[in-house]
């Protein structure tokens, strides 16, 4: 069931209306219906992998109990290291068998030695990467005593399988939603509407912007060998903003869909390409994974402490451990380790944390030292992206060698107009709201101000938006 779909508009008013009108002022009732909600949500998709989801629950369920209830630090390891093995094995077995598999058959054939492989013909589980992830946080979090163990099995599941972000994220922590499915929620109607508005938002960035750059992007990236160099660098300016709008917007989905719940989720994104530096990005830029990868990988590695080396290798083994969980194509290895190069100057010189706050804060516009830092920013973070689109890297090194040719400096027969004219829509707003959690968060703006712009985005989605069921990028991963 896509966020985009008839299904869900149909299957979210049902929910809410019998949260808040059926089962008001229970919220251990709600916390069921929710989560029997979120398993009839991920049914939807393949009713089959709903046994993993449920096995993967009840393994992290009773890890969380065994570990807290261990009297030697032994026997918790011992729960810790078989939840860990167990999820990875199962994400390592759907996502990443095919790729080792006929990885070690190319290095062998590189020593002459011709083998056959044997290879898996599977569908990835839809959310794995996600779900995983939720469970191996929680477990760490129980194991380092962060946290107490969930007692309650339904409230656990919930929290696991909560269907805002069971897909695609944002990747939760327990410390941060356990706490909120355990204590009453009350309708708050601030709450409701500001979700509705950032539910539009993200429809609009999904709707509008990705869905109709998804087409020129198909066709350049598909077309490279015959396509002049600016149309290739056209296609991966566009593949930036279809990817933006295609993310973002469904995590502005999932937490305007959860606030009307009365449950907030991490934040997502932060106005990424409005960043000055590459460590600026990457703070605003999927932040619940980055900020997953930092707490339970970096940190453990021993993170910014011990020497200039140390600092090296711990942000190469994030970048390309972060390219890995995109996927198992060495194309998202080397976007994880260009990524890595386009920060080591930043560590190096120790200004990776330069710029903590808003670009031109205050100010209408930026200085032209802020305006050439965000350029130079988008145009290291599209030239990366140019491997994470492309099919494989024979497809990504010859997509960026023929831009280095004489038609880069040609002007392409035709222009995507519309589709730039709704990107600047999506900027200009963006821009203004930079402060603000989600770009339709105008609430401060004059009343008719406000009409406006909600009546502006609701007849550009009518007008220009894309009502096939076209699926979000990120639930590949």
């Amino acid at each position: 069931m896509l966020f985009n779909s008839i299904s869900f508009a149909i299957f979210l008013p049902i929910v809410f209306f019998l949260y808040w009108f059926v089962f008001r002022n229970k919220f251990r009732l709600q916390n069921i219906m929710l989560l029997a909600a979120s398993f009839f949500f991920y049914a939807c998709w393949d009713w089959r992998f709903l046994f993993l989801l449920m096995f993967s629950i009840v393994l992290d369920y009773v890890s969380g109990l065994k570990i807290e209830k261990s009297s030697t630090k032994s026997s918790a390891k011992f729960w810790l290291t078989l939840s860990i093995g167990i999820n990875l094995g199962f994400l390592g077995f759907f996502k990443y068998y095919n790729f080792f598999a006929e990885s070690f058959a190319e290095l062998l054939a590189g020593f002459g030695f011709k083998v056959s492989v044997w290879t898996l013909q599977i569908i990835l589980p839809v959310g794995i990467s996600f779900y995983t992830f939720h469970g191996l946080s929680y477990i760490i979090d129980v194991y380092k005593k962060r946290i107490a163990a969930e007692k309650s099995f339904f409230e656990y599941a919930l929290f696991v399988s909560y269907f805002p972000l069971l897909v695609a994220g944002p990747i939760e922590r327990a410390t941060h939603l356990l706490p909120q499915v355990k204590t009453p929620r009350f309708f708050k109607y601030e709450d409701a509407a500001d979700g509705m508005r950032q539910i539009l938002w993200g429809l609009f960035k999904k709707m509008v912007i990705a869905d109709n750059c998804a087409p020129i992007v198909n066709e350049i990236f598909s077309n490279y060998e015959h396509e002049p160099a600016s149309r290739l660098v056209m296609g991966a300016v566009l593949f930036a903003f279809q990817i933006y709008g295609d993310f973002s917007g469904y995590s502005d989905i999932a937490l305007g869909t959860s606030r009307l719940f009365g449950i907030r989720l991490l934040r997502n994104f932060a106005y990424p390409y409005f960043s000055r530096d590459i460590a600026e990005f990457w703070r605003r830029w999927h932040i619940s994974l980055s900020s997953w990868f930092r707490d339970y990988l970096y940190i453990p590695l021993g993170g910014s402490k011990g020497g200039m080396w140390m600092k090296i290798r711990n942000t190469f083994i994030i970048f390309l451990v972060s390219g890995f969980w995109h996927g198992a194509n060495w194309t998202f290895i080397v976007w994880g380790g260009l990524n890595a190069l386009f920060f080591l100057p930043l560590l190096i010189r120790e200004k990776n944390r330069h710029h903590l706050e808003t670009v031109a804060m205050g100010k209408l516009i930026p200085t032209f030292r802020d305006a050439f830092s965000i350029l130079l920013t988008f145009a290291l973070t599209c030239f990366a992206w140019i491997f994470f689109r492309a099919e494989n890297m024979t497809s990504a090194l010859a997509y960026i060698r023929n831009i280095f040719s004489e038609s880069l400096f040609t002007i392409p027969k035709s222009l995507p107009f519309k589709e730039f004219f709704l990107i600047g829509v999506m900027l200009i707003l963006e821009w203004f709201n930079r402060t603000q959690e989600h770009g339709l968060e105008v609430e401060r703006y004059h009343v008719w101000l406000r009409r406006f712009i909600y009546a502006a985005v609701i007849y550009l989605i009518i007008r220009y938006a894309n009502f096939g069921s076209n699926e979000f990028i990120y639930f590949q991963f």
